[in-house]
Order: structure tokens, then C-alpha cells, then sequence
């Protein structure tokens, strides 16, 4: 009996209603007033059959009354204590009534109405038990009431213990509704962030997998380049042999490591092995896929600026991949457009943008013609990250999209 007189004092004494969803608590102001336009012929209904069929006179029967509507609106913002003003008013107009006035009794017919209202908002904004117990003791307190029942009266009781029940009914299923969508809603963001980090990781796994390539080739010319240099020298020193030795064992090593976390890289890859032994692109290969793309009906221009010539391996394969990338997303977002491709070879760096116009094909208004489905612009991003250089992606004027790149030709990381 202590365990529920003290779980019974913790929900009824100490309540916590639940945070109003953002999209409630813009409108509660103008919902109050509307509840007030609606409370209010209630209430004066409530306050004439207080003064008036229950006798309590002008002054008693308009405050007892008149509290009830007022803690309808009051349980928007406090429901336990509302309820606890209602239902003492409930008691107090039925231990004061004239004998020979009520006809219905402990309520009046419109205190069942405001009753059901506030038990209705505070099952709408607090736990189903704290409602279930808010019920039972409003319907335990109009019994008490009616323990000795006025001459005269008829008890409504059973009626208002059925219109409360529903009341507390509805707003509780309407609560579990609520509650049952705001954890769909976090489900689905908790997914969203998941699938997010997931395709995060993704990319950043093929990005390894092809620079290993690169990784793999240099280490196997220091490896070769170690094994020749003794032949290349006349009478090399035991000093000298023994540390060309000592790095080609480091870079025989160094493969070993690379070939093992490649294996694990690729452990769900499904290429082939052709594919997968196959030289990584540069930007040498950039003509031929400029006329893949054109052969495909796109109009292509491209625009190099600068010194060409042969860039780091890592710098070279990334900015091959940001032109495919890009030329890759308008041919799914654009169709018919007119692509501009520029390379800007620089003393410190490389920089690229691939621009367009807008599709002439129908597109959904306002959508990115590079930004919509796969992991492009995330492989960008990817990309230009990992080599310390920046990346901006966004509309142009006239309904294109462009994508812009540096890479420098040292890490700034």
C-alpha cells in the first residue's frame, strides 16, 4: 500500500507533461484562445447551475463555477494541476449545494462536459497511468459525494464516469499516436544517419583500394631500384649493400602489409581480376572520356590552362575520378545539357571545374543536376579531402550545376 501511495503521490503531485511536438507549440496560443471561444458558453452554463439549481448564490456559484472552464484552457499548459482544480471545485460546489435545489448531483450537467475536457488534455499530454489515476479518483471523489446523496437529487454518476472514460480514452490513444510517430520520426533519422556513415565508409574503402595501386607501384620501383643500384657502382661498400639490402626488405615488407589490408578491403568486392590488376586512370586518359561522354549526346567543351604535365599519381587518379564523377551525374540529372570541362594546372596544384547548363529534358524543379542519387559528390568530397585541397558544389545561374575543385600538389593536412 506505501509503494502505490507513493507512486500515486509522484504522478499527482509531482507531474511532468510531456513536451509539446515543435509544430504544437507554435500553435498553442491561438488553440488556447480558440478553447476559451469554445470554453466559454460552457462555463456560463456551469456558473448559473452553480448559483442557481445548486444554490450557492452570485459570488460562490461564479467563482466555483467559473473554475472548471478556466482549468480546461489552464490543462493546456498544466494538465495535473488543472484537473486537481476542477475536481476540487466539484467537491466543494457538491458539499455546498442547497438540499433542495440540485436536480442532478455531484456534477451539474455542464461540470461533466469540463470535467471530461480537462481529463481528456491530460491524457493527451501525460503518461496513460497518471491519466488512468487521474479517472479513478475523480470518479472515487463524485462517489464519495454521493455517499449521502441530497434529497431530491439524481445522481449522474454513471454518466460521467462513462463520458470522463472516453475522454481519457481518446486522448490517450491520441498521445500513443503521437508518441508512436515522434519515435518513427527518430528511427528513421538514426537510419538516415546510419545509412549515411555506412555509404561514408564505403566510399573511403574503393578510394583506398585504388590508391593502392598507386601505393603498390612506387614501393615496387624502390624495391627494384634497391635491388640495381649495387650492380650500378664499382666496388660498392658492405655499408652500402647492407642498407640497399635493409630497404628493399622494408619495401618488399611494406607490400606485404598493403597486399594484406587490401585483401581485407576487398573481401565483399565482386570485380573481377582483370578489373582489378587494371592501371589506374590519369588525367592523360581525360580526352577519351571527354569523347565517351559526347558520344553519349552530350555537347562537351574543355578548357586546360597552365603547363600540362605529368602530376603526383595520387593528385593525378583523383582529379581523373572528379571529372568522371561529374560528368557521370549530369548525364543522370542533366540530360541534353552542355557540359564545360576546365583544368587549371598550377605551380601548387590543380584546379577543376565541370559546369553545366540546365537539362533540357523534363527535370523536377530546383533539383541539383549533380547532386540527386549515388555517391558522387560524397567520393568528391572523399577525394579532395584526402589530399588537403577544397571542394564547392552548387547551382550557377540559368538553372546549371557546377562542381570546383583544387587540389594542391602537397598535403596541408
Amino acid at each position: 500500500m506505501t509503494t502505490t501511495a507513493r507512486a500515486l503521490r509522484h504522478d499527482l503531485w509531482n507531474p511532468k507533461p510531456d513536451p509539446l511536438p515543435r509544430g504544437w507549440r507554435d500553435w498553442q496560443p491561438a488553440s488556447a484562445v480558440l478553447l476559451v471561444v469554445l470554453v466559454i458558453p460552457v462555463g456560463v452554463i456551469n456558473i448559473n447551475q452553480s448559483a442557481w439549481q445548486y444554490g450557492l448564490g452570485n459570488d460562490v456559484g461564479l467563482l466555483l463555477g467559473g473554475i472548471g472552464p478556466a482549468a480546461v484552457v489552464a490543462a493546456m499548459f498544466r494538465p495535473v494541476p488543472a484537473w486537481w482544480a476542477a475536481t476540487a471545485a466539484m467537491v466543494l460546489t457538491a458539499l455546498l449545494a442547497d438540499p433542495a435545489g440540485p436536480q442532478l448531483y455531484p456534477w451539474t450537467g455542464a461540470g461533466i462536459a469540463v470535467h471530461a475536457g480537462v481529463l481528456f488534455l491530460v491524457a493527451l499530454r501525460s503518461r496513460p497511468r497518471v491519466a488512468a489515476e487521474a479517472l479513478l479518483v475523480s470518479v472515487l471523489a463524485g462517489l464519495g459525494c454521493m455517499a449521502d446523496p441530497l434529497p431530491g437529487s439524481r445522481s449522474d454518476l454513471m454518466q460521467a464516469a462513462l463520458m470522463m472514460t472516453a475522454a481519457a480514452v481518446i486522448g490517450a490513444a491520441l498521445r500513443g499516436r503521437r508518441v508512436a510517430r515522434t519515435e518513427l520520426v527518430v528511427q528513421a533519422e538514426l537510419t538516415a544517419e546510419e545509412r549515411a556513415r555506412r555509404t561514408l565508409l564505403e566510399e573511403r574503402a574503393r578510394i583506398a583500394r585504388e590508391l593502392h595501386d598507386v601505393v603498390a607501384h612506387h614501393m615496387s620501383v624502390i624495391s627494384i631500384q634497391a635491388q640495381v643500384a649495387p650492380h650500378l657502382v664499382e666496388n660498392p661498400s658492405d655499408a652500402l649493400k647492407e642498407n640497399l639490402v635493409g630497404i628493399r626488405a622494408n619495401a618488399v615488407d611494406a607490400l606485404t602489409e598493403l597486399r594484406r589490408v587490401l585483401g581485407v578491403l576487398r573481401s565483399e568486392d565482386e570485380l573481377s581480376d582483370a578489373m582489378r590488376h587494371a592501371p589506374q586512370p590519369t588525367l592523360d586518359r581525360l580526352d577519351e572520356l571527354v569523347d565517351n561522354v559526347r558520344g553519349a549526346g552530350l555537347r562537351v567543351d574543355t578548357r586546360i590552362t597552365g603547363e600540362r604535365r605529368a602530376l603526383p599519381p595520387g593528385v593525378e587518379l583523383s582529379g581523373f575520378r572528379i571529372v568522371q564523377e561529374a560528368l557521370s551525374n549530369v548525364l543522370r540529372h542533366a540530360p541534353g545539357a552542355a557540359i564545360r570541362v576546365e583544368l587549371g594546372y598550377q605551380e601548387t596544384g590543380l584546379a577543376i571545374r565541370v559546369a553545366n547548363t540546365a537539362a533540357e529534358a523534363s527535370e523536377p524543379p530546383g533539383q541539383p543536376a549533380a547532386s540527386a542519387g549515388g555517391h558522387g559528390l560524397l567520393g568528391m568530397r572523399e577525394r579532395v579531402a584526402m589530399l588537403g585541397g577544397e571542394f564547392a558544389d552548387g547551382p550557377i545561374p540559368g538553372g546549371g550545376y557546377e562542381v570546383v575543385a583544387r587540389l594542391p600538389l602537397e598535403d596541408r593536412s
